[in-house]
């Protein structure tokens, strides 16, 4: 018997938010009793090169389920090949008024607007300093709201300037549809330059730490295929090493007339996991053939993760499927990609 599925049903009958805080605590509690194979099963190891880094194997965890970096040990003792964690702020900050998580269970998805809530820089390069995981770990930098999107590369720096020194890869989120205008960083000249800061940033970083730590970028899959051919050409041109495909969609043609379906902010589950593919398509279809590419987004079989990589992803990562689905299936997804080749 599947463990979480006698949890399942009483998790749902919490607020989204509630039981998200509630089974963050459990993990905790299991991993310090050593019991959470018991729902994990053992983990895979299937050693993979990506960006310099050695994965564990080719299933990590998307960044927003530990937003403030303070569960990143009993995360990874679920199996994730990494973890990554954010999205971090340079100022603390409390996000978007509750409440902000609605389930749609009818399609196995999620809609939230929590509009990066979190502790700020500060604490979190404390909790992840505390952390004994030794694996690949991201770190997910954004901007503050109250920051004008004018100014949002001075955000991302001072973030990088933090975090860098503690980081695998550290991940840019300027794909989130729950800050005011971010999304308009992902367009050509304000993409350009934000590329180029961080770049030039990071030069001096790994100078300064005799590290060269990778740079990824996450983007949404509401782009259509000029726009992902536009993000491509920057991210070769400004040397960045990865891209993640894709963040949430602002799109409802696949949840029209559920209840919430009318919720302000960012879908996520099996209605993206096609918008999500296509865009993985398109940026491999593009790319060179070595270029990483972490494909989230609707992942909530082993199936749905060996498409992922068909479509031309690296590595893939997880979150709304493990609410739904439960930790087992880390494993089952890491199984299936085993000794598989990308794209």
């Amino acid at each position: 018997m599947n463990p979480y599925a006698l949890a399942r049903p009483f998790l749902f009958a919490l607020d989204p938010e509630d039981a998200h805080e509630l089974t963050l605590g459990g993990i905790d509690r299991a991993a310090r009793l050593g019991a959470l194979q018991l729902v994990a099963g053992c983990p895979v190891d299937d050693p993979v090169e990506v960006m310099g880094l050695r994965f564990r194997n080719r299933v990590g965890l998307a960044a927003g389920l530990d937003k403030n970096g303070a569960h990143i040990d009993a995360l990874a003792a679920l199996g994730f090949g990494f973890i990554e964690v954010g999205t971090v702020t340079p100022k603390p900050q409390p996000g978007n008024p509750k409440p902000r998580m609605f389930r749609l269970p009818q399609r196995e998805a999620l809609i939230n607007r929590m509009g990066f809530n979190n502790a700020g820089v500060e604490a979190f390069v404390a909790n992840v300093r505390r952390a004994k995981w030794r694996g690949v770990l991201g770190l997910n930098i954004g901007k503050n709201a109250v920051t004008p999107i004018e100014r949002a590369v001075d955000d991302y720096l001072a973030c990088l300037d933090r975090v860098y020194e503690h980081a695998s890869y550290v991940a840019v989120n300027i794909s989130s549809p729950n800050t005011k205008n971010l999304r308009q960083l992902q367009g050509g000249d304000a993409l350009d330059e934000l590329l180029g800061a961080l770049q030039s940033r990071r030069s001096e970083l790994a100078a300064q730490y005799g590290r060269r730590v990778p740079l990824a970028l996450k983007i949404a899959p509401d782009l259509d295929d000029d726009q992902v051919a536009a993000i491509a050409e920057l991210l070769e041109r400004h040397r960045i090493d990865a891209v993640i495909a894709t963040n949430t969609t602002v799109a409802r043609d696949a949840v029209a007339g559920l209840p919430h379906a009318d919720e302000a902010g960012g879908l996520s589950g099996a209605p993206v996991f096609e918008p999500s593919n296509r865009v993985i398509r398109e940026l491999r279809r593009t790319l060179p053939r070595e270029f990483p590419i972490i494909g989230v987004g609707g992942i909530l079989s082993a199936d749905d993760a060996r498409a992922k990589v068909a479509a031309g992803a690296t590595l893939v990562q997880l979150y709304t499927g493990l609410i739904y689905r439960g930790p087992a299936l880390v494993g089952r997804c890491a199984r299936a990609l085993a000794g598989v080749s990308h794209g």
